[in-house]
C-alpha cells in the first residue's frame, strides 16, 4: 500500500544511497534509519522483524566494510597512518574543491605519503591503487548493504500491505 509514511522512508533511503557513493552524510546510517522509523511508524511484529533483520544486514556490512579493504592495503604495505592523513586531507579537499576534492585530495595524498616513505615512483603507485580500490570495494559493501537493507524493506512492506 502506497501510504505517505512509505514515500517519506523510501525517499529516505534514495538519498541514504546517493550519500554513500557522493559522500556528504553517513549514507548506510540514514537507509537503516529509514527502516527504523518506518518500523515505529507501523508498532507491529512484521516491522519490528523486519528492523531487526535489517539491524542484522546492517551489523555484517559494517563489519565487512572495515575488515575487507583494510587487510587489502596492509597486504599492500599501505600503513594505516597514511590511509588516516589521506582521509583527513580528503576532507579539506572536500571543502575546498566542492565533490571532487576529497578523491582527489586522497589519491595525492596516498601517493605522496607512499612516494616519501618508498623513495621510488613504482612502489608509490602501486600502494596508491590498491588504496584505491580498497575505497572503491568499501563503497560497494556500503552499497550492497544499503540495497539489501532496501530489499529487506520491500519485503516487509509487501507482504504488510
Amino acid at each position: 500500500m502506497i501510504t505517505a509514511t512509505n514515500v517519506l522512508v523510501l525517499l529516505a533511503m534514495v538519498v541514504g544511497t546517493v550519500g554513500i557513493v557522493v559522500p556528504v552524510l553517513p549514507g548506510l546510517v540514514v537507509v537503516w534509519g529509514a527502516v527504523l522509523v518506518w518500523a515505529l511508524a507501523r508498532q507491529d511484529g512484521p516491522g519490528w522483524l523486519a528492523l531487526g533483520f535489517a539491524t542484522l544486514v546492517y551489523a555484517v556490512g559494517l563489519v565487512a566494510k572495515y575488515l575487507l579493504p583494510g587487510r587489502r592495503m596492509k597486504t599492500a604495505g599501505v600503513d594505516a597512518v597514511i590511509v588516516a592523513v589521506a582521509l583527513v586531507v580528503a576532507v579539506v579537499g572536500f571543502f575546498v574543491i566542492p565533490v571532487v576534492g576529497g578523491p582527489v585530495g586522497f589519491v595525492v595524498a596516498i601517493y605522496v605519503l607512499e612516494l616519501a616513505k618508498r623513495r621510488e615512483h613504482a612502489g608509490a603507485w602501486q600502494a596508491t591503487v590498491q588504496a584505491i580500490r580498497a575505497v572503491g570495494l568499501n563503497i560497494g559493501i556500503e552499497l550492497a548493504t544499503a540495497f539489501a537493507i532496501i530489499a529487506t524493506w520491500g519485503v516487509a512492506v509487501y507482504l504488510t500491505r
